[in-house]
């Protein structure tokens, strides 16, 4: 671990600093790089050469080795398989380095894909560690997510209200499973409590379930199949964390942590399962038949992050990371802390000096979540983990002036932990950042955004980890379904609330991401604890 890092560190790394002293010509002021991006270059994807992991290294070895891993034979439905192709792809696992070629001759005949094809860097994208013993099926993968997906549309359905699509997940939901709202209950402030009155539990195993509907192109499965996926529930939280025991997460878990301290080891607690995607974020049924097998490759990691947005049950993150908050907030004269305003939220000083962070605990405490979620996802046998700006948003605190700080600070701890610890990690493949560009001025031309941070930490760091890694500007549900469609065991990431509650304020209809996969994926069924009753389940929690 480098010495304590300074602001200057995530503006101008120090280690490429180092690598500029030994070498000045191949050094990138990383101000440049995020200047130049506003007017980004076409992408033509030359991987980053790397350094090569040590031959006798165990951990590469099995990552080296072919038979390890299963058949991934199946395109994704944005791809039209040639015919000349498809009786060519081998059956085996032994001959898996063959299929892989056969697989990346087939994402690239330009001639032979579907309309739905993009044309090539349509949309940013770049890949990191890419090197001579990287599975040549993870580089075909990496390669065709970051160039042949349809293009996000960011201002589709589900980036207003969603009160469609809020209507269709209660109406399916009551249909199926007698769904009511608890009139004047709350399991947290502004949170509708509500039951169900058909548990899934109570149900002949072989019923069929279709969302939304019986229609022609439904997502279609059974009640068996709901009964394994909430089955795969588990938490996996830091033990290192003062106060972390399984008692303390049965009550955070239905919404009873306490704000301060029990609010703020929320972000070193993982909640992951199966859950499959029902629509992507344009709102389409992803219409599916029980003989799908992508349905069960799917895992939803559920994990919060840290939150300046200035909320009373947040207020450790404000008191820890902030070391000059009482300069910064209005102070309540009888406690000292932060005074609350409407029952939730501090207010800033009219006249205040500029914030100044504890960079080194927020590093800390980010490789430390970033730590967990990884070692949680390679212990549920993950393969490809798909990542997104974790409180990097409204939670980020733009409104204290430290949201460029907390970016760069949450992309320089990924690529650490990725860098130095990556080959400790057995079963993940490769990390795909999803991390749609969203800033623009007020001409419509881009803007540096989360993506650039990424992109400019491990491009200036020459990230050399044994896991490569794709940075993407696309939509998450469109690669997960991609990369579950191909075959992998894949994760996204739910960015939660420090409340432990599954989709918190789903019927609110102003959904944050949290909320939007509520509506798009099974996750209220296998990972709400309204629903599953393995969620209260303290066999269910780990410690790791």
């Amino acid at each position: 671990m480098p010495g304590d890092p300074t602001e200057s560190d995530f503006i101008f790394p120090r280690e490429q600093r180092e690598n500029q002293r030994r070498d000045p010509k191949s050094s990138t002021n990383v101000d440049d790089v995020r200047n130049r991006s506003r007017y980004p270059p076409v992408v033509h994807h030359k991987p980053d050469s790397v350094a090569t992991p040590v031959s006798d290294n165990r951990v590469n070895q099995s990552r080296d080795n072919a038979q390890d891993f299963k058949q991934k034979n199946k395109l994704a439905g944005s791809v039209s398989l040639p015919r000349k192709l498809d009786n060519q792809i081998p059956k085996s696992p032994e001959a898996h380095f063959e299929r892989s070629e056969v697989l990346k001759n087939a994402f690239h005949a330009d001639e032979e894909l579907s309309p739905r094809r993009t044309p090539r860097a349509a949309y940013p994208s770049q890949i990191f560690g890419i090197e001579k013993n990287t599975r040549k099926d993870v580089r075909d993968l990496l390669e065709y997510l970051g160039h042949n997906l349809p293009i996000m549309n960011k201002r589709g359905p589900m980036s207003g209200q969603c009160i469609p699509e809020t209507d269709q997940m209660e109406n399916f939901l009551r249909q199926n499973f007698d769904f009511r709202n608890i009139e004047g209950k709350y399991i947290v402030s502004g949170v509708r409590a509500f039951e169900i009155r058909i548990p899934v539990q109570k149900m002949n195993p072989t019923t069929k379930i279709y969302f939304p509907d019986k229609q022609s192109n439904a997502f279609v499965t059974t009640v068996a199949e709901i009964l394994k996926w909430q089955g795969s529930f588990a938490v996996y939280a830091d033990r290192t964390i003062q106060g972390m025991d399984k008692e303390f997460l049965c009550q955070a878990l239905q919404g009873k942590s306490k704000h301060g301290n029990e609010a703020f080891c929320m972000k070193f607690v993982v909640r992951i399962s199966d859950c499959p995607i029902l629509m992507k974020f344009d709102a389409q049924i992803l219409s599916r038949s029980l003989d799908d097998n992508w349905p069960n490759l799917i895992k939803l990691v559920s994990v919060t992050g840290i939150d300046f947005a200035g909320r009373e049950h947040d207020v450790d993150d404000i008191t820890t990371y902030i070391t000059n908050w009482k300069e910064v907030f209005h102070l309540d004269r009888s406690t000292g802390m932060p005074a609350v305003f409407h029952g939730r939220d501090f207010y800033l000083l009219r006249s205040h000096p500029p914030v100044q962070l504890d960079t080194r605990r927020v590093l800390d405490d980010l490789m430390k979540m970033v730590r967990t979620r990884l070692r949680a996802c390679d212990m549920e046998r993950v393969e490809i983990v798909v990542e997104t700006g974790i409180g990097l948003g409204v939670f980020a605190g733009k409104h204290l002036g430290i949201d460029d700080q907390i970016r760069k600070l949450s992309a320089y701890a990924a690529r650490y932990v990725l860098q130095k610890e990556g080959f400790t990690f057995t079963n993940i493949r490769a990390i795909v950042f999803a991390l749609p560009i969203f800033s623009k001025d007020t001409s419509g031309r881009r803007l540096p955004d989360t993506y650039d941070d990424f992109v400019n930490e491990f491009r200036a760091n020459n990230y050399s980890g044994s896991i490569p890694v794709l940075i993407v500007d696309q939509d998450m549900h469109e690669l997960t379904f991609t990369i579950a469609r191909q075959g992998f065991r894949v994760s996204q990431l739910n960015p939660a609330d420090s409340h432990g509650v599954f989709g918190e304020y789903w019927q609110n209809h102003g959904p944050a991401v949290e909320e939007k996969l509520a509506l798009t994926t099974l996750g209220l069924l296998v990972q709400h604890h309204l629903i599953n009753p393995y969620v209260l389940d303290p066999n269910r929690y780990k410690l790791i």
